[in-house]
């Protein structure tokens, strides 16, 4: 058990440090990310598309699939929670963190300079996963 608390926490650092770092000087390109964040025991995963251009952050594309359903996570989602307004709300507030975090990402070009949206940390954390994925290909 011990064991797995530090791996754990190595990772987390690890992937928190590639979120820290600035993220200018990076190669041009076009690079892909995935990930499922923390929430490994869930279907869900963030893909990103990172454009580079002139070293720094031009243009992200941001979606969460769903591979157990094998559904994007899109305003249709909800009607897996038919009945269930609290997860259909939840299911809202992600979706608005979906669409705004890329915008957000390109203006700022920092993802520790991106907030997350109140009730959207689910989609903020996949997203900052999945970006950390795609940018670790662009180092330089």
């Amino acid at each position: 058990m011990k064991k797995t608390a530090l791996l754990l926490m190595a990772l987390i650092v690890a992937l928190g440090s590639l979120g820290t770092a600035p993220q200018k000087g990076l190669k041009n390109g076009v690079y892909f990310g995935e990930s499922r964040g923390k929430y490994t025991s869930e279907p869900y995963f963030g893909q990103v598309k990172v454009t580079i251009a002139k070293g720094e952050i031009a243009e992200v594309a941001y979606k969460i699939v769903d591979k157990e359903k094998k559904v994007d996570f899109d305003k249709d989602y909800e009607k897996y929670y038919k009945g269930n307004d609290e997860y259909i709300k939840q299911c809202r507030n992600d979706l608005a963190g979906v669409k705004k975090y890329p915008r957000m990402l390109v203006k700022v070009k920092d993802i520790d300079k991106v907030d997350a949206i109140s009730g959207a940390t689910w989609s903020y954390n996949i997203f900052k996963a999945a970006l950390a994925d795609a940018l670790k290909k662009a180092v330089k």
